[in-house]
């Protein structure tokens, strides 16, 4: 999908500089990576010829930009999939995902995630990157989710990511008896022999969680966990890293474990309990169009409460 070709006329100032850079003070509402495809493409144009992003600007040119639909961005379909929608604006959607909920098509998931829902909710979503969709969260992990409804909103919240400056904090309920917070700063990368899961890594990337202790169990550990960066499976990674796994995580928390003596409930409750006990709870952003702070909460799911009073209970029990 392509629009009219955008015409701007260079000037002195921008002589000696590179096409891509140029290019990216002209379209600042358009990403640095997605103009560089849009060059490659040869979607822009100097006085009539395809350029690379290389090129030098001499200052009296006339540049040309058609701006087209990625062709990966076209293949997702709209579909009539409810939203809990926490807040929404000209400017973001903030959205409260269930479990079992995938964030975008990918293989073995090509309908029914959120990117075909958010196409159904607003059609103009379609000229977005990815419906808006500037961040995810696992499947089966609940919780607050940021979109973007245009291009300069867009460009500014994954600014804010890549800057680490959005906040996204988690409670989660782990495995084992935690003595209070703390971080981890390991890397994290593809598993060397199972491509399905991620490891700690020397050659992965930078990957930093934090987390605070808020209520301790017999055998178990509630806690909050902010994210100074977004890897994939990261808080599942570092947690299983420290030996405190994620309950119910079907990849990293290893064999069942249940506390000794504990009443039935809990036992069927935590051998029934098939996701990651994992919920984005708080999301903080600077608001796109405003540029003030702006903080959203959305409560802990009826599976996370239920698995927490039954804890309570246990601990009274066994005291």
């Amino acid at each position: 999908m392509s629009e009219a070709p955008i015409i701007k006329h260079l000037t002195e100032e921008s002589a000696g500089k590179r096409l891509d850079v140029v290019i990216a003070e002209l379209f600042p509402e358009y990403s640095r990576s997605r103009l560089k495809i849009w060059i490659q493409q040869g979607q822009v144009l100097i006085n009539g010829k395809v350029a690379k992003p290389k090129t030098k600007i001499s200052g009296d040119e006339e540049l040309q930009l058609s701006v087209q639909t990625i062709e990966s961005e076209t293949d997702c379909e709209a579909e009539d999939i409810p939203l809990n929608i926490v807040y929404q604006d000209d400017d973001i959607i903030v959205i409260n995902k269930p479990a079992d909920f995938v964030v975008h098509p990918a293989a073995g998931h090509y309908t029914g995630t959120l990117q075909n829902a958010l196409l159904h909710f607003d059609e103009s979503l379609a000229a977005i990157p990815r419906a808006g969709i500037v961040h995810r969260i696992d499947k089966d992990t609940t919780g607050l989710m940021v979109v973007a409804r245009n291009l300069s909103s867009h460009k500014y919240l994954v600014d804010q990511i890549q800057r680490h400056e959005i906040v996204r904090e988690y409670q989660a309920v782990v495995h084992g008896v935690m003595t209070g917070g703390g971080m981890v700063d390991q890397p994290i990368g593809r598993h060397p022999r199972d491509r399905i899961k991620m490891a700690v890594r020397e050659n992965g990337r930078e990957a930093i969680t934090h987390y605070r202790l808020l209520e301790r169990f017999r055998e178990h550990s509630h806690i909050k966990v902010q994210l100074e960066t977004g890897r994939t499976h990261q808080i599942r990674v570092h947690m299983s890293y420290l030996r405190h796994p994620l309950v119910g995580d079907p990849v990293y928390a290893g064999r069942h474990r249940v506390p000794a003596g504990a009443q039935p409930d809990l036992l069927n409750y935590l051998q029934g309990f098939k996701r990651q006990a994992l919920h984005a709870w708080r999301l903080t952003l600077v608001h796109p169009d405003h540029g003030e702070e702006v903080s959203f909460e959305a409560p802990l799911p009826d599976d996370m409460t239920q698995l927490l009073a039954l804890l309570q209970a246990d601990m009274q029990i066994n005291k």
